[in-house]
């Protein structure tokens, strides 16, 4: 059964075709957002491939930078943490640090538990039409409703510098393009970058039978090791537990996550782009180190394709030769990128001068009933929201903001008859 004949059911002379809130993307923060709109009792749909960016766009063998207490999905009620998960798994344990199929796993088990009827089609477009959010599915199909939710992560927002744009794709990649490195066996292979994404990729790459070079523009910031079940009682007064890392700071913003957006634009953007620099975990210098061929400090000053192979020229006179280059550039937030967004629909939209949505204490855009949640929220509401700790401040305020919007649509609509 479809969700929309699921919906047409159970909602009476309600078209089939007409929901509260659309949800787009099924990753944390898409997944957890519809599990609190669904308490509330609202009409819901979710469009998008369950964890499709953990499960298709990241090496398989990679474990996540964060702990697993920081990496739950948010649910209203009790029994859905990730712990619960890893301690009824027979496969999996309460160890550091979590494999990222631990975590995959893990959100197809929350999904199915708690947003068991995800539409796994892409949405192609979505706009605005008298008062109601005209969505169009890549099948042909057509849905309105009265709020969206964009909880679309990070896939659009690949940074790929522009020096590469013209490289041919055989050569050049972004760390997203890849859920493997097995094709790289036996071939020289550079990783441009100093984040965690950068190093661990070099380990995978190294271990998969590459020959790995790593170049980084900076000195590689390693993070101490993890001690949370070593410290002292003044050391967690010093620095408390929080989901991003030890530290007031941080606990303030996971413990007041709405606290952030209240400062100036300009202070914030201080606070972002000094305060959470590119690092990598500790666990990660062993398989890293001594293994790998490390740039540090150096930069691609040219790059040449010669004889079907990248020539780089890099700081200081080095020429590397490599088979290919894999950006581990991270990611850059621009609302254009986004396909699915109507150009009519972008038109209206408010956005800054780096092109991020201008969103009001709710996550809501200048278009009422548009929310834009996750990294795409960053810039208003601080770095908390890179992280999958952030998901629950986000699912609260979104579900309370979307309910209250549909309330007034429903009284409108009632209102016209």
């Amino acid at each position: 059964m479809s969700l929309a004949t699921t919906q047409e059911q159970s909602s009476g002379s309600i078209s089939a075709a007409l929901y509260d809130v659309v949800v787009v993307g099924a990753g944390p923060y898409g997944l957890s957002t519809a599990a609190y709109l669904k308490a509330r009792k609202l009409r819901v749909a979710v469009f998008g491939k369950p964890l499709q960016l953990w499960r298709e766009h990241m090496p398989g063998g990679m474990n996540l930078r964060s702990h697993w207490r920081a990496s739950n999905l948010a649910h209203p009620h009790a029994g859905y943490e990730f712990e619960q998960f890893l301690k009824a798994s027979s496969t999996y344990s309460l160890r550091l640090p979590v494999p990222i199929q631990a975590f995959i796993d893990y959100g197809l088990w929350f999904q199915k538990q708690a947003v068991p009827d995800v539409d796994e089609t892409y949405i192609a477009s979505i706009e605005k039409q008298d008062g109601l959010f005209q969505l169009t599915l890549v099948d042909g199909r057509h849905i309105s409703s009265r709020a969206v939710v964009m909880a679309i992560g990070l896939y659009y927002y690949a940074k790929r510098p522009e020096e590469y744009a013209g490289l041919p794709a055989d050569l050049v990649s972004h760390s997203s393009d890849h859920a493997g490195f097995s094709q790289f066996a036996g071939k020289h292979v550079a990783v441009l970058g100093a984040g965690q994404s950068a190093v661990e990729s070099a380990a995978l790459l190294h271990e998969a039978g590459a020959v790995v070079h790593l170049i980084a523009r900076h000195p590689i910031q390693w993070l101490g090791p993890d001690r949370s079940g070593e410290r002292s009682l003044l050391e967690r007064i010093r620095a408390p537990w929080a989901g991003i890392a030890p530290g007031w700071k941080n606990w303030v913003l996971e413990h007041f996550p709405y606290f952030f957006y209240r400062f100036p634009q300009e202070r914030k953007d201080r606070y972002i782009d000094t305060r959470y620099q590119a690092a990598a975990n500790d666990w990660l210098r062993e398989r890293v180190i001594g293994k790998v061929q490390l740039h540090e400090a150096t930069r691609v000053e040219k790059v040449a394709v010669i004889e079907e192979r990248l020539e780089l020229h890099l700081s200081g006179e080095q020429v590397v030769k490599v088979d290919h280059l894999i950006l581990a550039t991270g990611y850059t937030v621009n609302v254009k990128r986004l396909p699915m967004l109507h150009p009519s629909l972008v038109a209206i939209l408010q956005l800054d001068n780096r092109n991020y949505p201008v969103l009001n204490h709710w996550f809501e855009s200048n278009v009422p009933g548009l929310f834009f949640i996750g990294i795409t929220a960053l810039r208003s509401f601080g770095p908390l929201y890179r992280f999958v700790v952030g998901a629950k401040a986000a699912a609260e305020r979104v579900s309370r903001a979307a309910a209250r919007q549909v309330a007034y649509e429903r009284r409108r609509e009632r209102a016209r008859r």
